[in-house]
């Protein structure tokens, strides 16, 4: 379509500039990255810290014991009588991996309890999560 004004003849605009929405969607995924790790969990645990740490690469199961000792199956409560038959049912429990966050101050019983629930569901890949040493 052809437009004509004093003499000189222009076209419509038909090409969508995608620059800045390339720019957006960019700056989105740089803010999606950098506060993913934070959000991983909404349950304030002070986990142990140790030497060797290693990052979490993928996203599994996390269960959770903070120091009232409350089970948590990602950021939902769960009864630790209960705990195995719901990692049997979860969907998202195929590669049988999980990790296991505790605080410090919950005793080895209540952690111990919680693993057995764990090996009971037949999961056998368990992690435990830390933080490292302050130098």
């Amino acid at each position: 379509m052809a437009f004509s004004t004093n003499g000189k003849t222009t076209t419509a605009m038909s090409d969508i500039n995608i620059t800045p929405l390339v720019d957006v969607v960019l700056v989105l995924l740089l803010i999606f990255m950098l506060t993913a790790p934070v959000l991983q969990s909404g349950i304030q645990v002070a986990v142990p810290h140790t030497r060797l740490v290693s990052q979490l690469s993928e996203v599994h199961l996390v269960v959770t014991i903070d120091k009232d000792q409350n089970v948590f199956l990602q950021d939902k409560p769960v009864n630790i009588h209960d705990l195995s038959a719901v990692l049997v049912q979860n969907p998202a429990n195929e590669k049988k991996v999980i990790y296991v966050r505790a605080d410090e101050a919950v005793p080895f019983g209540a952690f111990a309890s919680v693993m057995d629930a764990v090996k009971r569901a037949g999961i056998s890949n368990i992690s435990i999560v830390t933080q490292p040493l302050q130098r």
